[in-house]
């Protein structure tokens, strides 16, 4: 391996399913990478935890093993990113650093009473107007309200400042800082359901309505600075700045160099996500989506219009674990490719409700129109459609708020792997599907975020240098038989 004489970028791509660790030199190339999975934990139906503990193993493990593969000790390492599943709720021990429950995972359910008590109380339109989010167990505010009010003592200990909140970001910062930091970023910050996209800070009023006490929260920072240094994490030396921050499908945007306004991404991973830069003033949507924040560099707030599927590669992971129909994710293409179509069976992925544009916590997963013909090949292809449908979906909806169509949709993600999908979107969507070289673009959001902010770049032109085409993907299925399939899919998914 050559060495970088001005060090490495470390990037921890913090997951719903594993930990991805990136080490990547001065010009974005990837020396060294590694993934370690960690278990989910289902302790009843629709309700999502993972053990924290668990995770900063997994962190741990993939530190270690993708310096390995690049060859380099940790003392090489210039600078720390991170970027991480963004509403999974943590609430821990300040003195131990350690967790007093199970983290809340982004896709958990259990606070959708919490959420229609403040629907019915009227509150949805105060907190869209100042977080442009919904009122939805998605978001980790009512997730850690949840938290305080079911583990022993936690009001108590929180009032007196001995509990910390976060998201994934603020508790791995908290970690590899040995206690020292508790902070968040921006693009974090705007998932709570806590935050005031203008202001930037933490609304009490909304704090208030969801009974959790200020004194619990992260310090609000932006995106790209250095938040602290490492300090006591095992497999790093004390002393690298952590210095990058965002969400995961913030960090995409950024690392797919969409950097102007109208630009837009789709992140195929444990769900669909797709992101569009609408520039330095928050687009409040009418169309179901939510408004988020981008990210912050350099004094400069960048927002971004949002929709998302809870489940895109987990309808995948589904048809292996569940149902035992492949034995590796990768083979779906193969499987799917073997039949023209789906044979008229439409599969809702609705396995943990649906999301954008419909927001339907209650929503459930839908097989329609089986047959005695329908073979596990139909099932398969039905199962990649229904991904790109609820896609098409939500680029619909962010059509219609921006009151022009969209061009390009760069992808990214494991799943933008398949070759099929990527066509099928592409078929649905009508808009040519642009597929980078480097699909960890979340990974690399964060290295490059790490970077801005440690002085390790002085702007964003490496970036634009560095991001450069694959594949790309143009529609050419018939229009006709398009809008027949998407008619049946409205059908099929208003049962859902």
């Amino acid at each position: 391996m050559g060495k970088s004489d001005r060090g490495y970028l470390l990037a921890i791509d913090q997951g719903t399913t594993g930990t991805t660790v990136l080490v990547i030199d001065e010009q974005l190339v990837v020396r060294g990478q590694h993934t370690q999975d960690f278990p989910q934990i289902f302790p009843q139906p629709g309700w999502v935890e993972h053990d924290p503990e668990a995770i900063i193993h997994s962190v741990e493990v993939a530190i270690a093993q993708a310096l390995a593969a690049a060859g380099v000790a940790g003392s090489t390492v210039a600078a720390i990113g991170i970027t991480n599943q963004r509403e999974t709720t943590v609430l821990w021990d300040r003195a131990t650093g350690r967790a007093v429950h199970n983290a809340i995972v982004w896709q958990c359910r259990r606070t959708a009473d919490r959420c229609a008590v403040l629907k019915a109380a009227g509150h949805e339109a105060l907190f869209k107007a100042r977080t442009g989010l919904v009122l939805d167990p998605y978001f980790s505010g009512t997730k850690v309200a949840w938290l305080l009010d079911h583990v022993p003592d936690a009001r108590t200990r929180a009032a007196r400042g001995e509990l910390a909140f976060g998201t994934i970001d603020s508790f791995l910062v908290a970690r590899l800082t040995g206690g020292a930091v508790h902070v968040t970023d921006v693009s974090n910050a705007s998932r709570t359901l806590l935050m005031d996209l203008e202001t930037l800070a933490w609304d009490p009023t909304l704090a208030d309505l969801l009974t959790v006490p200020l004194a619990v929260l992260p310090t609000i920072r932006s995106s790209a600075e250095v938040y602290g240094k490492t300090r006591g994490f095992k497999g790093l030396p004390d002393g690298i700045p952590i210095a990058g921050m965002a969400g995961d499908q913030q960090a995409a945007l950024f690392g797919q160099a969409c950097f102007a306004p109208g630009e837009a991404k789709c992140t195929y991973g444990t769900g669909a996500f797709l992101l569009m830069n609408t520039g330095e003033r928050p687009v409040f949507s009418q169309n179901g989506l939510l408004t988020t924040v981008a990210w912050q560099v350099g004094g400069h707030v960048t927002y971004a219009l949002e929709g998302s599927a809870f489940i895109a590669g987990a309808a995948v992971q589904w048809l292996r674990d569940g149902l035992g129909l492949i034995q590796h994710a990768s083979e779906i293409e193969g499987l799917a490719a073997q039949v023209p179509d789906t044979g008229g069976v439409y599969f809702v992925p609705a396995l943990t409700g649906l999301g954008a544009p419909y927001w339907r916590p209650e929503a459930r997963g839908v097989i329609h129109g089986l047959t005695r013909g329908t073979t596990a090949a139909h099932l398969a292809r039905a199962t990649l459609e229904g991904i790109a449908f609820q896609n098409q979906d939500v680029l619909a909806a962010m059509q219609r708020d921006l009151g022009h169509p969209l061009t390009t949709l760069k992808v990214d993600g494991g799943a933008a792997a398949n070759g099929l999908l990527m066509q099928i979107q592409a078929d649905l969507l009508g808009v040519e599907i642009v597929r980078p070289a480097m699909l960890q673009t979340t990974a690399l959001g964060a290295a490059l975020l790490a970077g801005l902010g440690s002085g390790y770049f002085s702007d964003l032109e490496a970036v634009r240098a560095a991001w450069r085409a694959d594949a790309t993907f143009q529609r050419t299925a018939d229009p006709a038989d398009v809008a027949e399939r998407l008619a049946g899919w409205h059908r099929v998914v208003a049962h859902a």
